[in-house]
């Protein structure tokens, strides 16, 4: 140490009365070592705990780098316009601005840091939410903006605070502001509200089939935001909906249902009316018999009414699967095999048609009110 002082006291003596150089650039020098220290702890660290697999204490690691680096600098950079002020004696009066802007430094660098931490752990717990169902990204999607929220905020606040403006007078303010914001942005709140509903009540997620019998909505669901919602409608196009209509509309999710339906009418000929039993049974034995039919769903195979041109019975049943194509695959498999089974009875499928009867001049005679 004494070394250390030795050469001290021979640096301070060669610059003289220019010795305030050698202290500011002191503090910068070793504001610049202690930052190059603590970035490579903090990076090796982290490289580690990548390795580990240990992300959720990586999180935190990762998420302090840039604020912890911002809080070293600062400092430094604080305590050396300090000194110059000191030094010339010009500004003075900026000593207590700068003060307390110095006091704030800690609470800007961990406001910054818990941002950076929740858009971390938002990543980890959305991939953990597509690995099981306890949990869906929607719901981190919103934790995470609000936390960030209300972290930016709070931030705000003491930054203020620690300027001079009243907290509590900031916010009375607030509060009175609030309503004339209200009024005057009251579809812009709507929206707002809209979304936070519709993150806590989660009528449908992103990648959901959505349509809405009130509105001409229908597509899947791409992105869920506080003001609106993106929705990709099948022929490619994006749809922006603010997030206020969902409150005044009624939406089906189709991508919640459990199975499809099949829901089919078909028409034999009159002439085949003593073979329509052994078909609908026969059509019934198949629908049971077939794999891809889930038999503890609704099943009715029944003759259904007298047609204007054919004997009419109808399929209601549902398939296990609720895939798309997959569905009309099944279907189309299942209206195959009806059709084979009707021409197996002898019967045929009926199409329109029309019955002319021609009268000759002896039935026409016979039939006028005039004959005798």
């Amino acid at each position: 140490m004494a070394w250390m002082e030795q050469s001290w006291a021979q640096l301070v003596g060669l610059f003289g009365s220019q010795a305030w150089i050698l202290m500011v650039c002191g503090i910068l020098l070793v504001t610049l070592l202690i930052d190059v220290v603590q970035r490579s702890v903090l990076r090796r660290l982290h490289y580690h705990l990548l390795k580990a697999h240990k992300v959720w204490i990586d999180s935190f690691v990762d998420a302090a780098r840039a604020p912890f680096s911002f809080f070293i600098w600062l400092n430094g950079s604080f305590l050396a316009l300090t000194t110059v002020i000191l030094q010339f004696q010009l500004f003075v009066d900026s000593l207590a601005w700068i003060q307390s802007l110095k006091s704030t430094v800690l609470t800007l660098s961990f406001g910054w840091f818990v941002i950076r931490l929740v858009q971390r752990l938002e990543l980890h717990l959305k991939e953990y939410a597509r690995e099981t169902e306890r949990l869906d990204q929607v719901t981190v999607e919103a934790f995470a903006k609000i936390i960030k929220l209300v972290a930016f905020v709070v931030t705000i606040l003491f930054f203020l605070n620690a300027f001079g403006v009243s907290l509590t007078g900031l916010l009375a303010f607030g509060g009175v502001g609030g309503i004339a914001v209200g009024f005057a942005a009251k579809d812009l709140l709507g929206n707002l509200f809209g979304g936070l509903m519709l993150y806590m009540d989660k009528p449908f997620t992103v990648g959901d089939w959505i349509r809405s019998p009130d509105k001409e909505i229908e597509g899947t669901v791409e992105h869920i935001g506080w003001r609106m919602t993106t929705v990709r409608t099948f022929d490619k196009r994006p749809l922006y909906i603010p997030n206020g209509i969902f409150s005044n509309i009624a939406i089906e999710n189709p991508s919640r249902m459990t199975n499809r339906r099949i829901k089919e009418t078909i028409g034999i000929r009159y002439a085949d009316v003593h073979k329509m039993h052994a078909i609908t049974t026969a059509v019934k034995e198949m629908l049971r018999a077939h794999p891809e039919i889930d038999v503890n769903q609704t099943m009715i195979v029944n003759f259904n009414q007298f047609g204007p041109s054919s004997l009419d019975f109808f399929i209601y049943t549902f398939t296990k699967t609720t895939e798309w194509i997959r569905f009309h695959e099944i279907k189309e498999d299942v209206l195959l095999k009806v059709a084979e089974i009707i021409e197996a009875e002898g019967a045929e499928i009926a199409f329109p048609t029309r019955t002319l009867h021609l009268f000759n001049e002896t039935e026409q005679q016979s039939l006028s009110p005039n004959a005798k």
